[in-house]
């Protein structure tokens, strides 16, 4: 069952665990498992994706309930209406904020989903804010210790592969990132704390409800792993307590590895009526 944050008769968001796809895609023909395709059998209804999240990202995952509230959501998200929030653990200190201004080449859904040398760019932006860092004592490269940082990100386009392209292209990768990463980082976050997932989640959209205008904001505070690596990191009080999940109830482990997730804490804040 996947853990529900907000329903009404037009809009389904659910929190999406890491390692689910949103849809069928020849990315991974092999899976056989999508949120898409859950959520409709869950809620018995058909339901429709408006925007996706990578595979290996998870939080706030928004789909219509009908075709017509579908498409005047994919055309907010598309018109740069809808604010998006997410948290992410990335190699080195980057500076305290900044915007990433840094134009992307369409990828195309294809196998490996890479983009071609002649594929067209498309304007692509990201701001973001330095919440915390570290330094371990733990060699990877030629330097005797590593850094990390937790950064707050937000797209203010919605480019493929976005956050994690833009990201390592200012030398700043996301840890567990196979793609865009660095493998000896990765590896050692494996190594140190059993930490195997993409370490990135979409802690917070907000909106206009199509249909009654109400602001809406939608909110997936971080799943138990990756809290915990966070407490563990010492880095809890650098993130908002609204992102966090609640201590005295269950947390939802951000794996769908096993095909299961054990409730959550997902919030929903709705400023004016919501049908």
């Amino acid at each position: 069952m996947l853990p529900i944050i907000y329903q009404d008769q037009h809009l389904v968001a659910i929190h999406k665990p890491a390692g689910l796809l949103v849809h069928r895609s020849p990315i991974d023909r092999r899976e056989r498992r999508f949120a898409l395709q859950m959520l409709r059998d869950q809620l018995g209804q058909r339901v429709y994706s408006v925007h996706r999240l990578d595979k290996g990202t998870s939080g706030v995952l928004l789909f219509a309930l009908s075709s017509a509230v579908g498409r005047a959501l994919s055309m907010g998200f598309e018109e740069r209406q809808v604010g998006k929030s997410y948290l992410a653990v990335v190699r080195g200190h980057p500076p305290l904020a900044g915007e990433i201004d840094h134009p992307l080449r369409r990828h195309f859904d294809s196998e490996g989903a890479r983009a071609t040398a002649d594929a067209p760019t498309q304007d692509a932006c990201t701001r973001y804010r330095r919440l915390a860092t570290i330094e371990l004592p733990h060699r990877v490269d030629r330097y005797p210790s590593s850094r990390y940082a937790l950064v707050e990100l937000e797209p203010l386009s919605g480019r493929r592969h976005q956050l994690r392209r833009h990201l390592k292209h200012i030398a700043h990768p996301i840890i567990g990132d196979a793609t865009y990463g660095k493998g000896r980082h990765n590896r050692l976050f494996q190594t140190l704390f059993a930490c195997d997932r993409l370490l990135l989640a979409c802690t917070e959209l907000r909106l206009v409800h199509p249909v009654s205008g109400a602001a809406l904001t939608l909110r997936a505070p971080l799943a138990n792993d990756f809290h915990r690596l966070l407490a563990r990191l010492e880095w809890s009080s650098a993130v908002s307590p609204q992102w966090l999940p609640d201590a005295a109830a269950p947390g939802l482990e951000e794996s769908a590895a096993d095909g299961e997730s054990n409730g959550g804490t997902a919030q929903v804040t709705a400023c004016g009526d919501a049908d």
